[in-house]
């Protein structure tokens, strides 16, 4: 999967936002302020947020992810030669994730989820 697509799936989630926090060759998307999704300046992965380090340790194991550097234990790298409906899987898993933490105010002031 291309970044231009990840960028695509992305931005077709409500109210996602695109930054460049880290510079211009890091793509960081947000819902609400926070972060769901990153692709560095490399380009060979992309880091999502798994619901719990159970799980990202799961999904290391099980696909030999490693965990997302810089970020906590609960978030895994997935390279973007992944299986694309995983890749797609995992994206709207982190936004749902993020998206649930935001406080009440916060959420009712998103475009409503899918």
């Amino acid at each position: 999967m291309t970044r231009q697509t990840i960028s695509s799936l992305c931005a077709a989630l409500p109210g996602a936002t695109l930054e460049h926090s880290f510079g211009p060759d890091h793509d960081v998307w947000k819902v609400g302020g926070k972060v769901f999704a990153t692709i560095g300046a490399k380009g060979d992965g992309l880091a999502v947020k798994c619901a719990s380090i159970d799980e990202a340790l799961h999904l290391q194991d099980l696909f030999g992810w490693p965990k997302a550097p810089y970020f906590h234990r609960s978030w895994v790298h997935i390279p973007l030669d992944a299986d694309p409906d995983e890749l797609a899987h995992r994206i709207s898993r982190s936004y749902n994730i993020i998206r649930q933490s935001l406080t009440k105010k916060a959420q009712a002031a998103l475009p409503p989820a899918p």
